[in-house]
């Protein structure tokens, strides 16, 4: 199987079957027929290939995002106008897919950037309450109702053909501190390395936004020094 198979059949057997919290409801978009159609064409054109990768987690989908097209940090327009993948699923921009999409760009398009990295979450799976997106950590209940999934959804995203020198964290904050907990009981990662989150960037920091892709990518240079 190659990379890209081995993530589709992941995102088909992903499922949260712990009971949460009263209120909060999962985003499953890869249980919607569109939303498969898209991710067997992403990741056939990307992945078709049985490379490693390195993996960036972020928080969990989002309802713009990977909540409706199933790629992480990829709304339906980038899908379509950047990627070349046509779909018809809702036209809703994501913030945080912009300054992602621009800094794959200023790493050397999506060919090579794809051919080296992997971009998933903490949660594969994303949640909503009241009708707006929660985080997995936004309440003590959610948290520990989802660490049997998190944990076990985190060994299989391994298994897909993850390099394990170095996972690249977005979110300096909870996510960042999550993820090192749990890599320190789970020892997935011989180092969890952050990055400052494209929500944040571009809601308080978009001025800077060229100085945060510069960032990332001397980060990404750095492990490619060390470790070839």
């Amino acid at each position: 199987m190659t990379f890209g198979q081995k993530v589709i059949k992941f995102y088909k057997g992903v499922d949260i079957s712990d009971p949460l919290p009263e209120g909060v409801s999962v985003m499953n978009p890869y249980q919607d027929r569109s939303c498969m159609t898209v991710c067997k064409k992403f990741y056939s054109k990307y992945y078709h290939d049985n490379s490693k990768r390195f993996i960036i987690l972020g928080i969990n989908p989002g309802r713009y995002g990977a909540g409706i097209t199933g790629i992480p940090f990829t709304d339906p327009i980038k899908l379509e106008t950047l990627l070349g993948i046509e779909n018809d699923l809702p036209r809703k921009p994501e913030l945080s897919a912009e300054f992602i999409h621009q800094m794959i760009k200023a790493f050397g398009g999506h060919e090579k950037f794809f051919s080296k990295f992997f971009i998933n979450s903490v949660s594969p799976l994303g949640f909503m309450a009241d009708g707006k997106n929660l985080n997995y950590y936004d309440t003590p209940s959610l948290k520990k109702a989802l660490e049997p999934f998190i944990r076990k959804s985190l060994h299989e995203l391994v298994r897909l053909g993850i390099r394990r020198e170095v996972a690249y964290c977005l979110g300096e904050g909870e996510n960042y501190k999550y993820i090192q907990k749990i890599n320190s009981e789970e020892r997935l990662f011989e180092e969890i390395v952050p990055l400052a989150h494209p929500r944040f960037i571009m809601q308080y920091r978009r001025k800077q936004m060229d100085q945060y892709i510069k960032d990332y990518l001397q980060k990404f240079a750095a492990i490619g020094d060390h470790h070839g």
